[in-house]
């Protein structure tokens, strides 16, 4: 149990920090609003109104949330001992988890009154 909460911390926190690196260092810095591939997701399904959005809050918690499924499904998956059990279990939950996180983090913008039909 202690092994799979460490590998869970560390495989969030060694994400969270290449995400912060390469992804929001790079958005941030971007004024153009070329915006990330969630983003746009976001705004093309939730309607997110990017004129109410605090922009670098937006890509703190696209981070977290976009590490947090990550070390989600790493854990779930050293559960199986055959890498053919891996492989099934990773295209089985990559999908669900990620639109399940993303359809989270949309409500959230919607009840704060952040997308264009709130």
């Amino acid at each position: 149990m202690l092994e799979e909460l460490i590998l869970f911390l560390l495989c969030f926190l060694l994400v969270l920090l290449v995400y912060e690196i390469f992804i929001v260092r790079k958005a941030k810095k971007n004024k153009s609003r070329k915006y990330p591939m969630e983003v746009k997701y976001l705004i093309n399904r939730y309607h997110l109104n990017m004129r109410k959005v605090d922009y670098p809050q937006l890509l703190q918690i696209i981070a977290l949330v976009s590490s947090f499924d990550i070390a989600f499904i790493v854990s779930i998956v050293m559960i199986f001992d055959s890498y053919l059990g891996q492989i099934l279990a990773i295209l089985i939950l990559v999908l669900p988890v990620i639109l399940l996180s993303y359809y989270l983090v949309g409500m959230f913008y919607r009840k704060r009154g952040m997308t264009k039909d709130a």
